[in-house]
């Protein structure tokens, strides 16, 4: 009796080490991925501007046109980064990376890379980066999830948009700083940001 009493507990020990062991393998599997925006809260990012972000339906998103950012506590040198975003057609938005100041975020102090379809001059329209580099494909992304990837490795930046790899230039400006989400004209929101 002892004997199955033993057995039957060292089976409920590795019933429950088996339910906790898949979030620890999905970590690993997912190769080093930390999201720092889920969809659920806003929990490291510090809200800038009159944007009225919000969580709804399980993303993060802004619709008021005021323009403002949701940036970063901390702050990222080299990286890769993956974010879910979905815009209205008429939106201005994008991801900001490599800040050099926090509170106010601008072009000329960081990378901005764009979400903006129908931006007025289209040379750095959705998936360049703003007043660096051109995209080299038209990539519109009105009303559906789209998935922007961004690698900043040195003075080496990509740009992904839906797997197509729109930017791939050198450039020393901005080394180091927080990311921050921008919302602008139009409706904008944002689900699994994640960075490694």
């Amino acid at each position: 009796m002892k004997q199955v009493s033993a057995i039957a507990l060292a089976l409920a020990l590795f019933g429950l080490t088996s339910l906790a062991q898949p979030t620890t393998v999905l970590a690993q599997a997912g190769g080093g991925w930390k999201t720092l925006l889920a969809g659920t809260n806003m929990d490291g990012w510090n809200p800038i501007g009159m944007a009225n972000w919000r969580v709804v339906d399980g993303a993060v998103q802004s619709d008021n046109g005021m323009g403002g950012f949701l940036v970063s506590k901390d702050s990222y040198g080299d990286f890769e980064l993956r974010a879910d975003v979905w815009v209205t057609p008429d939106a201005n938005s994008g991801i900001f990376i490599r800040c050099g100041n926090p509170k106010e975020v601008t072009a000329m102090n960081a990378y901005e890379v764009n979400i903006y379809d129908m931006r007025p001059d289209q040379t750095y329209r959705t998936g360049g980066i703003v007043d660096i580099a051109k995209p080299t494909s038209v990539i519109n992304t009105g009303n559906k999830w789209n998935t922007l990837e961004i690698t900043a490795k040195g003075s080496r930046l990509i740009v992904r948009l839906n797997g197509t790899q729109t930017v791939d230039v050198m450039d020393t400006k901005h080394a180091r700083g927080p990311i921050a989400l921008q919302a602008g004209i139009g409706t904008v929101k944002f689900r699994n940001v994640q960075i490694r």
